[in-house]
């Protein structure tokens, strides 16, 4: 009878302790696995939103002091605020939260390597002017 109980009791204390994940904090949400990578492509700034698109995806650029001086390198290249300009630079990549509005995935600057004008011969962006 005691071998009896004693093997119940285990099987309750092994069934009992089982892998739990933990749940977020409140006001904390699970973040996707953070990609540090170098990017090349495009960024432009306009209008209080940064934007880093290369051949393949588009990037929301967040806005902190590497942003900023991003875009102060970038502002003596551009003959008018809507142009873009060429950069490689090393982020970090991540999904935007699901509660904020803007571009899937976001990148924050880690460091910025070049930064040029681009080729407008070889550029594939349309420029409409006008004729006066």
């Amino acid at each position: 009878m005691k071998k009896t109980i004693f093997l119940v009791v285990i099987l309750i204390v092994f069934t009992g302790c089982k892998n739990e994940s933990k749940a977020p904090i409140s006001g904390e949400e699970e973040h996707d696995q953070i990609d540090v990578r170098e990017l090349s492509g495009n960024f432009i700034y306009f209008d209080d939103a940064g934007v880093l698109q290369t051949k393949s995806e588009l990037f929301g650029v967040v806005e902190d002091e590497k942003a900023q001086e991003l875009i102060k390198r970038a502002e003596p290249l551009k003959d008018q605020p809507t142009d873009e300009v060429n950069v490689t630079l090393k982020v970090k990549v991540t999904k935007k939260p699901k509660h904020e509005e803007g571009w899937e995935n976001r990148v924050e600057i880690i460091d910025i390597i070049t930064v040029s004008k681009v080729d407008e011969k070889n550029s594939k962006v349309i420029k409409l002017k006008s004729q006066e």
